[in-house]
């Protein structure tokens, strides 16, 4: 079983490249009992996302 910092490096990974097969079931598994990771990654796509929505509207163009 994965632990929190282990969930959560995963969680920071999956932004970058795409995790293997046995670490998507891992973390898939630890996300199912861990409300506290399950809040970091909705934390972390709500980041994602308001990053690129601030980009688009700004033109596209980064400073």
């Amino acid at each position: 079983m994965l632990s929190c910092k282990d969930a959560t490096h995963l969680l920071s990974d999956a932004q970058d490249r795409k995790l293997a097969l046995a670490e998507r079931l891992q973390l898939k598994m630890h996300l199912a009992i861990c409300v506290g990771c399950t809040r970091y990654k909705q934390q972390i796509a709500f980041i994602r996302r308001a990053c690129r929505e601030f980009i688009a509207a700004r033109g596209g163009t980064e400073e």
